[in-house]
């Protein structure tokens, strides 16, 4: 079923990564930069990802001795230094998400890189590595950004989609291991619920949202070789209830057959690795998909 299956280390059917990232009042400032000191309940809720879910987080990965990806604006790195250093003690990943979680498609290429390098240079101050992976806030990746990262030497980005395993972006100026996600397995559409966020939906029991969660991954186990990412939120999916199911998720996919947890830079260095040594052919995008404007002039805006 699936085109271009993996082999993962060990014999391992499916490589899992559970990617969390802490975006804190970030969200609220983006949205509302002017206004955002009098969202006082909105910035309560996304504190509680740093003060409250991160200690749960980690110590959960230390009991069951995970070690995984955590994509954190660089705000957020300066403004929670003290967690940022809990992370990086305890041997976890520190990814790219922006300077304060901007949209990089609606910057130009200039300031795009401005603020990259400028995130780059906080990273590597607070956690003494450069990042090597990163995820463009909202999947708003421009058409700039993987050059851009391929010219910092990042080695992956995880914020397209475009498939089940993972793929070779071809920027041009260098390569990407493009590490794809999926709204299937984003803890955004069955819990968030913040008129500030411009984001107000029903929000769904954990059991629910555990359901759409594992169908992903149990048709991975069924059909071996592909790539589970879960995109969670610390203030969301950190929430008691909802980590407690995580918890138990946990513990059926480790039931469930052979799994590889690990943090998206080794997966994708395993890649790199299969490729180098001729065990692994994986699929080739060469970027841009498309150059310039596709819709004819009388057909725009006829969607």
């Amino acid at each position: 079923m699936l085109q271009r299956p993996v082999p993962w280390p060990n014999g391992a059917r499916i490589a899992c990564a559970i990617t969390l990232d802490m975006d804190a009042e970030s969200l609220v400032h983006i949205h509302h930069p002017l206004q955002a000191g009098n969202k006082m309940c909105t910035a309560s809720m996304l504190r509680y990802g740093p003060e409250v879910a991160i200690p749960r987080i980690l110590e959960t990965y230390r009991r069951l001795e995970l070690k995984q990806t955590f994509f954190i604006p660089a705000w957020c790195i300066e403004t929670y230094p003290k967690t940022v250093e809990a992370i990086v003690r305890d041997g976890h990943e520190v990814g790219y998400h922006g300077y304060i979680h901007e949209a990089p498609n609606s910057l130009s290429p200039d300031q795009e890189h401005h603020w990259m390098a400028r995130s780059i240079e906080i990273i590597e101050r607070h956690t003494g590595k450069r990042p090597r992976g990163n995820r463009s806030p909202l999947y708003h990746m421009s058409e700039a950004t993987p050059g851009l990262l391929a010219r910092e030497g990042f080695l992956y980005d995880s914020s397209l989609m475009g498939d089940d395993v993972p793929y070779i972006l071809d920027t041009g100026a260098g390569e990407l291991v493009e590490m794809p996600v999926s709204w299937a397995t984003d803890d955004w559409p069955p819990y968030v619920h913040s008129f500030d966020l411009n984001y107000a939906f029903q929000i769904l029991p954990p059991q629910r949202a555990a359901e759409v969660f594992m169908a992903e991954f149990d048709a991975m186990i069924e059909h071996p070789g592909g790539l589970w990412i879960a995109v969670w939120h610390p203030f969301v999916s950190g929430r008691l209830s909802r980590w407690r199911e995580v918890e138990r998720m946990i513990a059926h996919m480790r039931q469930s057959g052979d799994v590889w947890f690990a943090p998206l830079e080794e997966i994708a260095r395993h890649v790199q690795t299969l490729r180098a040594e001729g065990r692994y052919e994986a699929r080739v995008d060469t970027l841009p998909y498309q150059s310039g404007i596709q819709v004819p002039e009388d057909l725009r805006g006829k969607a």
